[in-house]
């Protein structure tokens, strides 16, 4: 038999979005990933196993080829970078905005800011588009903090409700990208297992499809 297709799912929010439309396309775990502390696991197709990581290591992990296909944020594959992949489908779950921030009241400045993030390559990118000289600085949580101990003028993180930033005084400035979850898959994997990753991607498209219409009627 061939060796199984590897799939990267990322862990927390993305991974209880996404398990509903692997089931839909007829991908199941053998077990409750919720209740395991295994990383790996069966699915009811011998041909196909799942692998819970850290959102930010799925696309190294199919860049490389540890694992054929993954599901991922499209903040984190713009601060990745997009070698060594195809990006065939948006999942169409997990939606944000990727934004400057900072403290309400404070215009930003013109010139050269100092910028907190996590963020640090496309922060780096979309400052320079703007003509605007940026010292960018790694941090890895509570972003909000930094602009308030005088670490950072403003902070490029992902904003969803809003409601930390206005928490700490601050608030949305620029939009940078919006995001919502991607489907990749390992260039060299498309090429040598075409046969058995198209159709998986088809069924996920039309699992994608379905969601999409249900959402829409519930509003309606």
């Amino acid at each position: 038999m061939n060796t199984p297709l590897t799939i990267a799912l990322s862990k927390g929010r993305i991974l209880e979005e996404t398990l509903p439309l692997l089931a839909q396309a007829g991908i199941e775990p053998l077990e409750d990933l919720s209740k395991s502390r295994k990383l790996l696991f069966e699915t009811n197709h011998p041909d196909v196993r799942v692998v819970v990581i850290r959102a930010t290591d799925v696309p190294t992990y199919v860049q490389l080829g540890a694992a054929d296909l993954g599901v991922a944020g499209k903040d984190v594959l713009m601060e990745h970078g997009g070698n060594g992949l195809y990006e065939p489908l948006d999942l169409d779950i997990s939606h944000c905005r990727l934004m400057t921030a900072g403290i309400v009241g404070e215009p930003p400045r013109r010139a050269r800011r100092r910028v907190a993030t996590k963020f640090v390559n496309i922060a780096r990118d979309y400052y320079a588009s703007q003509g605007i000289q940026a010292e960018v600085i790694k941090l890895y949580g509570a972003m909000e903090l930094a602009p308030l101990m005088n670490l950072a003028d403003e902070i490029v993180d992902i904003v969803d409700t809003g409601n930390t930033l206005k928490a700490n005084g601050m608030a949305p400035r620029e939009l940078i990208a919006d995001i919502s979850t991607r489907l990749v898959v390992n260039k060299a994997s498309m090429t040598m297992q075409h046969e058995r990753i198209k159709p998986l991607i088809e069924r996920l498209r039309e699992a994608v499809s379905s969601a999409r219409r249900a959402k829409e009627e519930s509003v309606s």
